[in-house]
């Protein structure tokens, strides 16, 4: 089964290099960028500027190996990818929930990015605090890591 997607827009950061991002939206090297939605998309964005996040959907574009197994960012021993953030997944869908800063017809200003420039824009959708963030949510292994995102940063592991 072939299953294809379409961008709906392109996010704008100021991130050229993998090895130099932060490696989650929380970290300290995030910075402002913009999605730029495409004109075909743009009565979509009514009522979205209600909302102070957004969950972005996007296509790792600069992704080009499949990795079963990884060494993540915020540890030292090899985990199944599916317990990780990793990038090189089989289908390298990134996803990262941003401050929605302001709506400027088909532009997004948001805060808090941690993407590289030019990467194609899948889906977004309102990030809904009593939807999104479970009462009782456990982080597994990464539990005693999570201090480490606010000052760790891409290293190219996954390039």
């Amino acid at each position: 089964m072939d299953i294809i997607y379409h961008p709906i827009g392109v996010l704008h950061t100021p991130f050229q290099d993998l090895r130099d991002m932060p490696i989650q939206p929380a970290g300290a090297a995030s910075a402002p960028g913009t999605a730029e939605i495409f004109p075909e998309y743009a009565d979509g964005l009514q009522d979205l500027d209600g909302f102070s996040h957004v969950i972005l959907l996007y296509h790792l574009h600069q992704v080009r190996r499949v990795d079963l197994r990884v060494v993540p960012f915020l540890g030292s021993e090899p985990r199944g990818v599916f317990a990780t953030r990793a990038p090189s997944r089989p289908n390298p869908i990134g996803l990262s929930i941003v401050q929605l800063l302001r709506v400027e017809g088909c532009t997004l200003h948001l805060g808090n990015v941690d993407i590289l420039d030019g990467t194609p824009l899948l889906d977004l959708k309102p990030y809904v605090p009593g939807f999104d963030r479970p009462a009782r949510a456990r982080a597994g292994w990464l539990q005693t890591s999570q201090r480490e995102v606010k000052t760790r940063r891409s290293d190219g592991r996954f390039t």
